[in-house]
């Protein structure tokens, strides 16, 4: 009778393994095995060393100039209270282009990498704003369709464009759903292939009316990047960014098994260079008197759409609606790289926030508590 039972039970997991590969979720088993066998019940800032990537390599670092007062001013009770219990990993805030403070938790310190997420969106607007400097890419308004043809075969295909997926406004069909491992963010994480993933996926509305915040948005960006530049965006990132930035150390990009980057997720850096990205923003598009990015695509990146009712750019969300107005990247769990011009400042937060509350515009509230705090005291 045992070994009927436990014959049967084989039988039934074979034909479950055989129905996933069939199907095209037998992605399932690499998130089992980098979530749940490893006592996590989703994808953590620690998980970029269980995915292939590709290096963005640093040049000749140029550290970060401490300000006189460096770590001399305590962070308020009610401060210090919301990052522990919310397992922030590192808090950075950079004021007239010099590192003012700098602490870390949980056995974190300034050369911990851990995963930016869905801060990934906006350094890879930044690559395609450099392809249109060069000239790889026409402009934002260049049709999707012109990097991958069949698209003008798909109803609403052919009227996609850069912008479209930069401002999230494709209209894919596509849930943005992080606890549904059946659905497409899931597969994009842990797939072989991203374009198994996000390719041909079809249209759920015609592009460029309305807003909604897709993963796939971003990474058919990437993948029309990629196909302009004929390299590794990794080393893109590295020739246009990481290096011309002096960053502290070379990060991570993860990829799928194919070597395309995640363009939706993925960098992993540690927090001092994170902030560089932002005080480029603050900068304007500058870094030592030396135009890195175009300011006129600076603004485009920063300035609310009219779908999105004000809250985002171009891979940034935005919040004119607080007396000190802000705008940011947004990684999932709490990755934040925040620039306050009024303020001269920029502020990192990185760490393990599940279950974010969010505003009526669906906008992270600790981004605003954290704005204000700070600009209290500095």
């Amino acid at each position: 009778m045992i070994k009927k039972i436990f014959k049967g039970f084989v039988v039934t997991i074979a034909v479950l393994i055989a129905l996933s590969y069939t199907f095209g979720y037998d992605y399932l088993f690499k998130g089992i095995r980098e979530t749940y066998l490893r006592g996590e019940t989703s994808a953590t800032i620690d998980d970029g060393k269980y995915f292939p990537s590709h290096v963005i390599a640093k040049g000749k670092p140029i550290p970060w100039e401490k300000d006189l007062l460096y770590n001399k001013t305590l962070l308020p009770k009610t401060l210090v209270e919301n990052l522990k219990q919310t397992k922030t990993a590192s808090f950075l805030i950079i004021k007239n282009g010099k590192l003012l403070h700098e602490e870390y938790w949980d056995g974190y310190h300034q050369n911990s990498k851990t995963n930016s997420f869905s801060m990934a969106k906006a350094v890879n607007v930044m690559l395609v704003g450099k392809a249109i400097e060069d000239k790889k890419i026409k402009s934002m308004n260049q049709k999707f369709a012109d990097f991958y043809q069949n698209y003008n075969n798909v109803p609403f295909g052919k009227y996609l464009t850069l912008a479209n997926l930069a401002e999230m406004e494709a209209g894919l069909n596509w849930n943005e759903n992080y606890s549904n491992p059946f659905l497409p963010t899931a597969k994009a994480y842990y797939g072989k292939s991203l374009e198994k993933a996000v390719f041909l996926r079809g249209f759920k509305d015609q592009p460029g009316t309305k807003f909604e915040y897709q993963s796939g948005a971003s990474q058919l960006l990437g993948f029309a990047l990629r196909k302009s530049i004929n390299k590794t965006l990794a080393e893109y990132a590295s020739e246009k960014l990481w290096q011309p930035l002096g960053m502290e150390q070379s990060a991570d990009w993860n990829t799928d098994d194919f070597g395309m980057e995640k363009t939706f997720c993925c960098i992993n850096s540690n927090s001092r260079d994170f902030a560089k990205l932002g005080q480029l923003f603050l900068n304007d598009g500058k870094f030592n008197d030396k135009q890195i990015l175009n300011s006129n695509f600076i603004e485009e990146m920063r300035t609310p759409t009219k779908l999105s009712n004000g809250v985002y750019g171009m891979g940034l969300w935005i919040n004119n609606d607080e007396p000190i107005k802000h705008y940011y990247f947004w990684g999932l769990d709490g990755q934040y790289i925040v620039i306050v011009p009024e303020k001269q400042m920029v502020i990192v937060r990185t760490g393990k926030y599940k279950n974010q509350p969010e505003d009526e515009k669906g906008r992270p509230k600790q981004v605003a508590f954290l704005v204000n705090e700070v600009a209290k005291i500095f």
